[in-house]
């Protein structure tokens, strides 16, 4: 995988009590598609229960988790333990780790089979990912549109994730801010992203 970032294409976002930045090319188109096809391919992909409200449901996308042996994650309820690091998988991160200049253990991939997939509003503060985690996303395929919003002015934010754009959230945003994709009849092709966390090893 060739090297492809635009660091001079960093957007400051601006929003209040937390730092979030955009890079919209940050992959070159004829790359990111690439990426896409070989991903949908190769990676280990599911579609796990959660427990939402009390209710067992599968998540409306299919995923995987892959990251270093000790970088176990649970979210409603769904335990995660990771999968090797496939190669091309690897690059990505650390590529993402040099721009975001922080190191990372661990990745959510979901893929959006089309506009009927999505992502529940929520935030990404278990306790797991310690305080003010860094979180990169990585986004491939089809536009879908990212929603903030604030937990204590209801503020709204939509941002449009496009092909091969980078988007990194840091500081305080999951303190404040939930985020999601909602499902849209716009969208009818295939979407991946890729959420690099690191994750605290479990204490013995």
């Amino acid at each position: 995988m060739q090297k492809a970032l635009f660091e001079s294409e960093y957007h400051d976002l601006k929003m209040p009590d937390a730092e979030v930045c955009l890079v919209k090319q940050w992959i070159k188109p004829d790359t990111a598609h690439k990426l896409l096809h070989h991903f949908k391919a190769q990676l280990a992909w599911s579609q796990p229960e959660i427990t939402l409200f009390g209710k067992r449901m599968k998540v409306p996308r299919l995923q995987a988790w892959y990251g270093d042996a000790d970088a176990g994650y649970s979210y409603s309820g769904l335990m995660m333990e990771p999968l090797p690091w496939e190669d091309k998988l690897f690059k990505l991160k650390e590529y993402c780790e040099q721009s975001c200049q922080t190191r990372f253990n661990s990745v959510l991939v979901n893929l959006y089979r089309d506009g009927q997939d999505s992502m529940g509003m929520h935030a990404d503060n278990e306790p797991e990912l310690g305080v003010d985690p860094v979180i990169a996303s990585v986004s491939l395929g089809a536009t879908r549109n990212f929603d903030f919003k604030h937990k204590q002015s209801s503020e709204k934010r939509r941002i449009a994730l496009s092909n091969g754009s980078l988007l990194i959230m840091r500081g305080s945003t999951q303190q404040y801010w939930q985020h999601g994709i909602s499902k849209t009849k716009k969208v009818d092709s295939e979407r991946i992203n890729f959420t690099f966390r690191y994750v605290l090893p479990a204490s013995k």
